[in-house]
């Protein structure tokens, strides 16, 4: 993890322990989607919906011009939007071991150029209508998924809740219910303590494109209160977008970091979006119980690098 906050390794690192000692975390990366999301122009709507018809009609064409211009990117669907005179797309793909934005944004021109060719209007287009929300939150990937749709999961015991974390099970609960509503209020992105710190680190350390934390960071945070007093945690990321094959994957620090954990190359990407994940859930069990037992601010001022 490549922070410069002093108590933020020290936190996740005691939130890994308590993971641990309680069998440890299940992760599952439950979707792949990257997108580029062109808009076509026309004079009216009746054009626009014609040709999202045609679109339907053309799918598997359109998949094969896409696997020639990209050996990895694979077209899985061509979501429709329509909206006045226009009719915006998303175009959906799996990319393999790359985050897949380059990769998607040119088999997307090949694809709509074919697409400007064999079409009787010959429709304008835009390369990017701005529904892809690259670089950015939206909703409508927090329900679509960008990147990898990833849940890491856990049940914290009680028994290790009080010797590690002094803190109860059901204050616990109680706490989840009542942070709840205050990220409702707020609007805010992630459901949980602080998804952006453990994902921000994890990516500079292992050589992501760093501004992708606006889309990763979204998230939701889940528990229930088990018969026993134990306590069900999970975290869920519908937009984790990682690499480990291109880019700054190569680069030699943020490789070996890769290596470390043996996520470096092709067929890892899953492994490291996974790990991540488990990653954030280990933050939040160590921020949010710091907050209930009133450890938050004291664990600063002994940690913090300003001291």
């Amino acid at each position: 993890m490549a922070t410069t906050e002093g108590t933020l390794v020290a936190s996740y690192s005691r939130g890994m322990r308590v993971i641990s000692e309680c069998g440890g975390a299940k992760t599952t990366v439950v979707k792949h989607s990257m997108q580029r999301a062109p808009v076509f122009l026309f004079d009216n709507a009746l054009e626009a919906r014609d040709f999202g018809h045609w679109l339907r009609e053309h799918l598997d064409s359109i998949r094969g011009v896409v696997k020639v211009s990209s050996g990895v990117a694979r077209l899985t669907d061509i979501e429709q939007y329509p909206v006045a005179n226009m009719l915006y797309t998303r175009f959906c793909y799996t990319t393999g071991d790359a985050a897949g934005q380059n990769m998607t944004g040119k088999a997307t021109l090949y694809a709509c150029e074919w697409i400007r060719a064999n079409h009787p209007l010959k429709p304008r287009y835009l390369l990017s209508g701005n529904m892809d929300t690259d670089k950015k939150h939206s909703m409508m990937n927090m329900i679509q998924t960008r990147g990898k749709r990833v849940i890491a999961e856990f049940v914290l015991k009680r028994d290790v809740a009080k010797e590690l974390l002094r803190i109860e099970t059901e204050w616990l609960y109680r706490f989840r219910q009542i942070a709840s509503i205050g990220t409702m209020q707020a609007g805010a992105a992630y459901g949980g303590a602080h998804s952006a710190n453990g994902i921000t680190a994890m990516f500079i350390a292992t050589g992501q494109d760093v501004a992708n934390v606006a889309e990763s960071h979204a998230g939701l945070n889940y528990g229930e209160l088990l018969d026993n007093g134990d306590f069900y945690w999970a975290v869920t990321l519908p937009s984790v977008i990682c690499a480990t094959y291109g880019g700054g994957t190569a680069l030699p620090t943020q490789r070996e970091c890769l290596e470390m954990m043996d996520c470096y190359g092709k067929g890892k990407a899953d492994k490291l979006a996974e790990i991540i994940a488990a990653v954030v859930l280990a933050g939040d069990v160590s921020l949010s119980c710091a907050i209930l037992a009133l450890e938050w601010v004291s664990s600063h001022e002994r940690m913090g690098r300003n001291r």
